[in-house]
C-alpha cells in the first residue's frame, strides 16, 4: 500500500531503502532530508547501521521520539550519543571511509556531478553570490564509499553545463575511469535527488542520467528546469512512492513537526 507524501518525505524514503544495515552514514550541517533518510533506514531496516553526526555515534532506534532537525547544528547533540569523540571523522582517518555513505548539497551542480558550494561569480574575489564553503566535503567526498547529491530545488541555475567553482569532484570530466585517473579512491557520486525527480550516472561517461520522475512531474518539467541535456532512457518509471509503513514512522518517530511536509 502506497500513500501521499511531500516531495521532501518521498526523497527521504527513497534515500532509506537505499541504505544498507552495518554502513556507516554521515550527516552534516543543516541537511534535514539526509537526516532524516538515515533515522528512517536505522528505526526499518537497520538496526547495526552507525549515524555518525559532528563526531557523535549514535543508535536512535529505541528512541520513541526525537525532533527533527536534531543533528548537525552543535556538539550538544551528545546528549543523545552513546559514544563521542573526533577520531570517528579526523581526516587521519581516511583508510577507513569505504564503509562511510556521505551527503552534500550544492548551489551549483554540473552534468558530471561536480559540485559548487563557494559562490557565483568569473572572480572569486568578488562574488555575485557567496556560499557556505566547501567546509570538509572536498575530503568526504574524495575517500567515503558512495556520496548522494541531495538538493531542496530543482533549477536551471542550480543544474549548470559548468560550475563557476568546484568544491567537490564528482565525476570530473566525464568517462568511468574519471576519478581513478584524477587519483580519487572513493566510490562518487550515485544518485543525485531533488524535488522533481532522482538522477544517476550513466556507467559509460558518468553524465548524469534521469533515474526516475517524482508522481506529478512531466519529463518537460525536468528538462526545462536543468540547463544542460540530460541523458533520458526510454523509459523513464515513476519514483515508487512511501508505504504506509514507512510514511508513519517517518512522521511519528522522526518527523512529528513536519518539517518535510512544510507543516
Amino acid at each position: 500500500m502506497t500513500v501521499e507524501c511531500s516531495a521532501q518525505e518521498l526523497m527521504a524514503v527513497f534515500l532509506a531503502r537505499d541504505f544498507v544495515d552495518g554502513e556507516h552514514l554521515q550527516v552534516g550541517v543543516g541537511l534535514p532530508v539526509p537526516e532524516a533518510a538515515v533515522r528512517l533506514a536505522h528505526m526499518m531496516h537497520g538496526p547495526n547501521m552507525e549515524l555518525v553526526f559532528l563526531g557523535a555515534r549514535m543508535n536512535v532506534a529505541h528512541l520513541d521520539y526525537l525532533p527533527l532537525p536534531a543533528f548537525g547544528w552543535d556538539r550538544r547533540v551528545v546528549r543523545w550519543s552513546e559514544s563521542f569523540s573526533d577520531r570517528g571523522h579526523r581526516f587521519d582517518q581516511v583508510k577507513d571511509w569505504g564503509r562511510r555513505v556521505f551527503f552534500i548539497g550544492g548551489i551549483q551542480v554540473d552534468l558530471y556531478g561536480n559540485t559548487n558550494l563557494i559562490g557565483i561569480g568569473d572572480d572569486h574575489r568578488r562574488l555575485k553570490f557567496r556560499g557556505p564553503g566547501s567546509v570538509g566535503t572536498p575530503t568526504l567526498t574524495t575517500h567515503v564509499g558512495r556520496y548522494y547529491i541531495v538538493l531542496n530545488s530543482h533549477t536551471a541555475r542550480t543544474f549548470v553545463p559548468r560550475c563557476d567553482f568546484i568544491s567537490t569532484v564528482g565525476w570530473g570530466g566525464g568517462g568511468a575511469d574519471a576519478r581513478e585517473k584524477l587519483g580519487l579512491p572513493g566510490g562518487g557520486p550515485k544518485y543525485c535527488v531533488t524535488p522533481l525527480c532522482v538522477m544517476d550516472f550513466s556507467e559509460d561517461e558518468k553524465r548524469m542520467r534521469l533515474r526516475s520522475l517524482h508522481p506529478g512531474v512531466s519529463l518537460e518539467e525536468v528538462k526545462s528546469n536543468t540547463g544542460f541535456d540530460l541523458l533520458i532512457p526510454d523509459d523513464v518509471p515513476v519514483t515508487e512512492l512511501p508505504t504506509e509503513a514507512e510514511l508513519t514512522v517517518l512522521r511519528t518517530r522522526v518527523d512529528r513537526e513536519g518539517l518535510l511536509r512544510g507543516d
